[in-house]
């Protein structure tokens, strides 16, 4: 979300612009404390240096993406960002070097060749492979995750390590996906408001099927689920990944654990049962449009990421339903009631700079780590966080209830730090973790139980993961 601060002396007076995803920009003024911002995160032992002792202090960041969330905003709008702090504070200054999605990894190959690589680009496309065949180095060496401005991101920023070195500059995370759903239809139906269930421990695996069984009705075009996410959403409920980690570091399977087979058994039946729009296919309603049924009651719950109502509201109120009259409403992903009675939610950097790769051979690491260091204090900046949730009440029209639940799925996501570890996987290994994530939902009208899954690829899976264990163990040791 974009952070807009104007401060007044005495109150403190902004006037916030945004627009996500649009050239209209809405203003909306708020008055905040006078609090230092800096003060406060200093008696928690957290603060930015000097400029006089910063490293990197009047330089120039090669940002290497495509897109530049750090720039495009109008002369005349005064950001409070972390960027706006590297630039106000040190005298930073940014160069973007553009690509383009699907080019990214040739474009960055040819520069590291051609002698002239950028400084960062965004994370989550780059470990482990991109570490071992040295597209990217080790940031330990000006990111220390013991540090109290970084620490509560270390039991992450462990996960895309190797050799007890980091490669993943991890500044936000947000849950990657809760499950959304209209009130004015849940309560037509007479279902408990599944918010409520999460509040008093009841919102479970049987309590989610059941409810998507009882409203799915094929031949009135009514389907429980659509999108894409639900898909993944009862492994993501387990706080596993099909592709994990041990604690000594080796990348391991989770494909056998008891909790992904109950949960895949769960999307099996409900698949069976015609409760997806589809039937079984990424064919979803109205052209792939998110959200497409919520308001007609024609679908009961979306999967997919709180962040993605933070729209223009009359977008949002097209689709998905009356956000201003309190229909929009969603909950965490519901829990295995025969697990260990812990609600999991999958973690994922929060958009194109939540994470950061540091470029081998980048010619200002020194700078390129000031910024990273601003974009990650301004994250935890009070006074920033006010603002975020004022635009949500004042903008996006979020009610308490909204609030409350947003606080309480980012706690829940915190708490275990689940996130896929693979990026950047040699071809075979992906082709396989492929094959595990999306054969049941491709399996059509006829999909393959989890022990078919298994059968068919489990070995495959198993030697390709041993394949990359002794990559990293080459790498680890210097061969």
């Amino acid at each position: 979300m974009k952070r807009f601060l104007a401060v007044i002396l005495v109150a403190l007076l902004i006037v916030a612009f945004v627009g996500c995803g649009s050239n209209k920009r809405q203003p909306i003024k708020l008055t905040l404390s006078t609090e230092d911002s800096e003060a406060i995160l200093k008696a928690a032992g957290v603060r930015l240096p000097d400029k006089s002792e910063a490293a990197g202090a009047d330089s120039v960041v090669k940002w290497f993406g495509w897109g530049d969330p750090f720039q495009n905003y109008d002369s005349d709008e005064i950001v409070n960002t972390g960027f706006w702090t590297f630039q106000e504070k040190y005298g930073g200054t940014l160069d973007y070097v553009e690509t383009g999605y699907f080019e990214f990894s040739d474009d960055l190959a040819a520069l590291i060749v051609g002698g002239t690589p950028p400084d960062i680009m965004t994370g989550g496309y780059s470990f482990p492979m991109g570490a071992i065949q040295g597209t990217i180095q080790a940031i330990d060496n000006w990111i220390d995750y013991n540090d109290p401005l970084w620490s509560p991101m270390k039991d992450l920023a462990d996960k895309f390590s190797i050799g007890g070195k980091h490669y993943y500059v991890c500044m936000e995370t947000k849950p990657s996906n809760v499950c959304v759903y209209n009130r004015r239809v849940i309560n037509e139906y007479g279902y408990d408001d599944p918010a409520d269930l999460y509040w008093n421990d009841e919102w479970t695996w049987d309590k989610f099927y059941d409810m998507c069984v009882d409203f799915s009705d094929p031949d009135e075009d009514r389907f429980a689920l659509d999108g894409y996410a639900f898909a993944g959403m009862f492994i993501e409920a387990t706080g596993k990944q099909l592709l994990d980690r041990t604690p000594d570091g080796k990348f391991c399977s989770d494909v056998d654990l008891p909790e992904i087979e109950r949960g895949q058994d769960y999307l099996y039946n409900l698949l069976k049962n015609d409760c997806t729009y589809g039937r079984g296919t990424w064919a979803l309603r109205d052209n792939a449009t998110f959200g497409a049924g919520l308001k007609t009651g024609l679908c009961l719950f979306y999967v997919i990421g709180e962040s993605f109502f933070t729209a223009p509201v009359d977008e949002i109120e097209a689709i998905w339903g009356d956000i201003t009259n309190g229909e929009l409403m969603f909950a965490p992903l519901p829990r295995d009631e025969n697990g260990d009675g812990v609600y999991y939610l999958c973690s994922s950097f929060d958009d194109i700079k939540g994470s950061m790769v540091l470029i081998d051979n980048a010619p200002n690491p020194d700078g390129a780590m000031l910024l990273a260091s601003c974009i990650r204090f301004k994250v935890i900046d009070p006074v920033v966080q006010q603002i975020d949730e004022k635009q949500l009440r004042e903008v996006y029209h979020w009610n308490d209830d909204m609030i409350e639940m947003s606080n309480e799925c980012q706690r829940i996501a915190m708490a275990h730090f689940s996130m896929g570890v693979g990026g950047s996987l040699p071809s075979g290994l992906q082709s396989v973790l492929s094959r595990f994530q999306d054969s049941i939902i491709r399996g059509g009208s006829n999909p393959s139980t989890w022990g078919q899954l298994k059968e068919a690829n489990g070995e495959s899976f198993d030697y390709y993961i041993e394949e990359l264990n002794s990559m990293v163990e080459d790498f680890s040791s210097g061969n």
